[in-house]
C-alpha cells in the first residue's frame, strides 16, 4: 500500500490499520523531517518505506511509483491522501496565488498520482483484483463551506475525477472510490480558529470529529477484496453531516 500525506494524523492512521493486516506500506510525504518520525514510529508494526515526493511533480510520483515497484514488484493499494487546507477567507479577500496552490495539491496532485498508479495496476496481473484506490476528498466537496473556497473546490473536483476513474477502469479489475470524512483530529484541524472549529462542529449530527482510526477502518475496507463491486463511489464519513 502506497499512502501520500503519510507523515499526517490520517496518513499515518491508515497505514497503522494496513500494518496490523499484514500489508507493507510505502509512505509519500514531501516533509522529510515528518516523514521520517512517522516511519520510525509506525516500523515497530511491520514492513513500512518512506519517500520523499511531492505530488504536484510529476517527476519525482514517477520516479517513487518506479521505486516502489521495483521494492514491492506489485501496487495492491493506493491511497491519494495529500492535502493542504488554504486560506480561511471569503473569495473576494482570497489571494490567487494561494488559491491556485490548494488546487494543485488537492486536485492536480491527485490526478499525477492516480495517472501513474493506473498504468502501473494495469501492467499486474488480477488477483482478483488489479488493485485498489481510495481518494480522501471531504464533506466540504459535496456541499461546500463558506471561507474555503479553494479546499471545497478541490475536493468536489476530486470526488468527479474519482467517478471519472471508476468508470474508466472498472473492465480493467482495477477500484477507485473516494471517501469524504467530516472533519478528524489532525494537524490541519487545529488550524482553524475556535470560532470556525465550533462552526464546523455544530454541523456534526453526532456532535463530535471523525476518529482517525474511524477513517482508516473504511479506507481498510475499500482496500480489501470485499469491495469488489463498489467503484467510482463516495463513502462518508460525516457522523450524518451527508445529506446525500
Amino acid at each position: 500500500m502506497i499512502v501520500t500525506g503519510g507523515a499526517g494524523g490520517i496518513g499515518q492512521a491508515i497505514a497503522a490499520r494496513a500494518l496490523h493486516a499484514g500489508a507493507r506500506v510505502s509512505l509519500w510525504d514531501r516533509d522529510q523531517a515528518a516523514l521520517q518520525r512517522a516511519a520510525a514510529k509506525l516500523s515497530e508494526l511491520g514492513d513500512v518505506e518512506q519517500r520523499a515526493v511531492d505530488v504536484t511533480d510529476e517527476h519525482g510520483v514517477a520516479c517513487a511509483m518506479e521505486q516502489d515497484i521495483d521494492r514491492h514488484r506489485r501496487i495492491d493499494a493506493f491511497i491519494n491522501n495529500a492535502g493542504v487546507l488554504g486560506e480561511v477567507a471569503p473569495l473576494w479577500d482570497t489571494d490567487p496565488m494561494q488559491f491556485r496552490r490548494v488546487v494543485e495539491v488537492n486536485l492536480t496532485g491527485a490526478y499525477l498520482c492516480m495517472r501513474a498508479v493506473l498504468r502501473a495496476m494495469r501492467a499486474q496481473e488480477a488477483s482478483p483484483m488489479r488493485g485498489h484506490i481510495v481518494n480522501v476528498a471531504s464533506i466540504q466537496g459535496k456541499e461546500g463551506m463558506a471561507l474555503a473556497g479553494a479546499y471545497s473546490a478541490s475536493k468536489a473536483a476530486l470526488i468527479a475525477l474519482t467517478k471519472t476513474a471508476g468508470k474508466e477502469a472498472a473492465r480493467e479489475r482495477i477500484i477507485v472510490n473516494c471517501i469524504t470524512p467530516a472533519a478528524a483530529e489532525t494537524a490541519m484541524a487545529r488550524q482553524i480558529s475556535a470560532e470556525r472549529r465550533a462552526d464546523i462542529l455544530s454541523r456534526i449530527p453526532m456532535g463530535r470529529f471523525a476518529e482517525l482510526d474511524e477513517i482508516a477502518a473504511m479506507v481498510m475496507f475499500l482496500c480489501s477484496d470485499d469491495c469488489s463491486f463498489s467503484t467510482g463511489a463516495v463513502f462518508d464519513v460525516s457522523g450524518g453531516r451527508a445529506t446525500y
